[in-house]
């Protein structure tokens, strides 16, 4: 606290903003005693301790759930959606071609997260025989999944072990992944949620059972919606696997599924928070909640 109080009271700034975490409490609490304006994001359906500990302290919180707003009880709580990279200058058909994917197939994108992603991997070994029958896979392996991958690889049948792309880590190659893919698997992190829904992709979310919560309920704000099935990590297996991907096969349950992603998209929720904060930085009026909708989709002129 006084190295924060210290700190801002030498550089004065405008305003702050923060994401939460630890962090964010000592810095918060000074701004709020030095009348230092800030904005503080949560992108969880659940807001984490520090955040709940802190969130009467901003001037403005700005969430990506409509029920955080109302847990955290705020009077000027803005719903922005969670802010993506940009995504609007990536071709489709270009992604899928990068990932093999040739005119008419489908391509099934799976992926682990940094935590916990052994249960996921071996769900798809053990499934990877009748997965590519029917899909292309895109597997996200993480570092130590990733030799057991190509040893499953090879034992395919020769004519089917392109229809298998295993990666370690794809870093900015996700972007890509996500456009390219049909129907995505894998954890229930808000940053990749929110580019899932961006690209209007149905996703099978097996949340991380040991995230305090946070992503069980992400998992389920988004298949309430209708954009995503829940599936429990304790029943992820090739059967389970293999069932989700058929979801593939039935094209009106999964165009349902892509309009309900799509409709919880906000691609520009990054304009949104930067808008709040700028207000709050100049001491301007705040725009409507309205605005900050319209702007977070990409609809306001």
């Amino acid at each position: 606290m006084p190295q924060a109080f210290l700190l801002l009271l030498l550089r004065r700034p405008a305003a702050i903003f923060t994401t939460g975490g630890y962090v964010a409490i000592p810095t918060l609490l000074a701004a709020s005693v030095l009348r230092i304006p800030s904005v503080l994001w949560e992108g969880n359906v659940v807001p984490g301790r520090s955040v709940r500990f802190v969130a009467a302290r901003a001037t403005v919180l700005a969430v990506s759930h409509a029920e955080t707003a109302t847990a955290l009880g705020h009077p000027r709580a803005f719903v922005t959606g969670t802010p993506i990279r940009e995504l609007g200058r990536i071709d489709v058909d270009a992604a899928r071609a990068h990932f093999g994917g040739g005119p008419g197939e489908r391509i099934l994108l799976v992926f682990g997260g940094s935590q916990a992603v052994r249960r996921i991997n071996d769900a798809v070994f053990a499934g990877l025989p009748r997965l590519v029958e029917r899909v292309r896979v895109v597997h996200v392996t993480g570092e130590d999944g990733y030799a057991p991958a190509i040893a499953a690889r090879e034992t395919l049948p020769a004519g089917l072990r392109d229809r298998y792309r295993p990666y370690p880590f794809l870093h900015d190659d996700m972007t890509l992944a996500l456009a390219a893919a049909d129907l995505a698997v894998g954890r229930a992190g808000a940053s990749t949620l929110a580019e899932a829904a961006a690209f209007a992709l149905p996703t099978a979310i097996v949340p991380y059972p040991h995230a305090a919560g946070h992503q069980r309920r992400n998992a389920e704000a988004f298949a309430a919606a209708g954009a995503a099935i829940l599936v429990e990590d304790e029943d992820l297996d090739a059967d389970r696997l293999v069932e989700v991907a058929g979801l593939l096969a039935d094209p009106a349950r999964h165009a349902a599924m892509s309009a309900a992603a799509r409709d919880l998209a906000r691609p520009d929720a990054a304009d949104a928070v930067a808008e709040l904060v700028l207000a709050v930085a100049l001491r301007e009026p705040l725009p409507s909640q309205a605005d900050i909708v319209a702007m977070a989709r990409g609809s306001r002129p």
